[in-house]
């Protein structure tokens, strides 16, 4: 009888013992790059010319600044082709490429995007879901894959204009289904982003878009919650029609 118990002990010294150093590596874990601090200000610039009817090409620039907007902690570039299947689908493969200026853990990361959205006009009404299935690849850190869901909406403002502003309103949602290679609460769902904006066209070619963003994070030590204040600027280029 004491033998056995005695082995007991042993095992279960023995499984402490090995749950330590993965505990501690757990913990060792950095803290996603992409981590708003404080208040911030989200800068971005999208150009999007026409290759066909269906298709077209889009570039995007984006910097985004935290702790009241001094400090650049992230900007990217992205591009894909946007393949325009049905009236009410998109689909749009993208490659982005990031830095994180000043970030000790992680320098640069690469992305592989796949962009499926869903539309519908009811009016001045306009559902839209768009679902974002990423691979992440930082520069020292293992790969690993996001799903980001968001439905929103845009509705056309009734203002007397010839070209009306409209509302656009939405939430984000960020799973990581399976390993993550940053530090997180303990839940698959990461990161939640709420917005609401006003899309104001400037010209046939050129809209503005001021927003507001609430970013929250599913850290260790529990939810942090960030308002961010971001100013979208899109410009389409005329492109072949036929």
């Amino acid at each position: 009888m004491m033998k056995r118990r005695t082995l007991c002990i042993l095992a279960l010294l023995c499984s402490w013992v090995m749950a330590v150093p993965t505990r501690a590596q757990q913990q060792m874990q950095p803290e996603d790059p992409e981590d708003e601090k404080q208040i911030g200000l989200w800068l971005d610039q999208g150009i999007s010319t026409g290759l066909t009817p269906n298709t077209s090409v889009d570039i995007e620039f984006h910097e985004r600044l935290d702790e009241g907007a001094s400090n650049l902690f992230e900007y990217f570039v992205q591009g894909g082709v946007a393949f325009r299947l049905r009236r009410w689908f998109t689909l749009i493969p993208i490659y982005r490429y990031q830095r994180f200026p000043g970030n000790p853990a992680i320098a640069y990361e690469n992305r592989l995007q796949l962009n499926f959205t869903l539309s519908t006009s009811r009016g001045s009404w306009k559902p839209i879901l768009r679902t974002l299935i990423e691979g992440r690849f930082p520069d020292n850190r293992p790969g690993s894959a996001r799903l980001r869901f968001r439905p929103g909406v845009e509705y056309t403002l009734p203002i007397r204009t010839s070209q009306r502003p409209i509302l656009v309103v939405n939430n984000e949602f960020f799973i990581v289904p399976w390993s993550n290679p940053f530090a997180n609460g303990g839940s698959s769902y990461t990161q939640n982003h709420f917005q609401i904006g006003v899309r104001f066209p400037v010209a046939e070619s050129l809209s503005v878009r001021p927003y507001y963003l609430v970013q929250s994070l599913n850290l260790p030590q529990g939810w942090d919650t960030n308002e961010i204040i971001g100013i979208s600027l899109a410009v389409k280029i005329p492109g072949k029609t036929r």
